[in-house]
């Protein structure tokens, strides 16, 4: 990674942080209902893939990186409609 870029880099709770701020600034005064709800189904099929991609597929590895069991794994896997191999 290039130095320039890699100073472009932030943290991801920062990242999070503005694109909520920016959301909710969009809202125009409306108040965002079951807003935790949005960003956990929002972040977690994206999370799910990336790391079943980083683990080529291995569940069990996956598992252990993300820090739940196998079983629950699977279990968000296919409420995302993501195809366990």
């Amino acid at each position: 990674m290039s130095p320039s870029k890699a100073s472009k880099l932030r943290p991801l709770h920062e990242q999070v942080a503005d694109s909520l701020g920016h959301y909710l600034g969009q809202l125009n005064g409306s108040s965002p209902c079951d807003l935790y709800q949005m960003v956990m189904d929002q972040v977690e099929a994206p999370l799910l893939n990336a790391v079943m991609e980083h683990t080529g597929g291995n569940q069990s590895r996956a598992s252990e990186i993300l820090g739940i069991n196998r079983g629950t794994l699977r279990k968000k896997l296919k409420a995302h409609g993501i195809a366990a191999p």
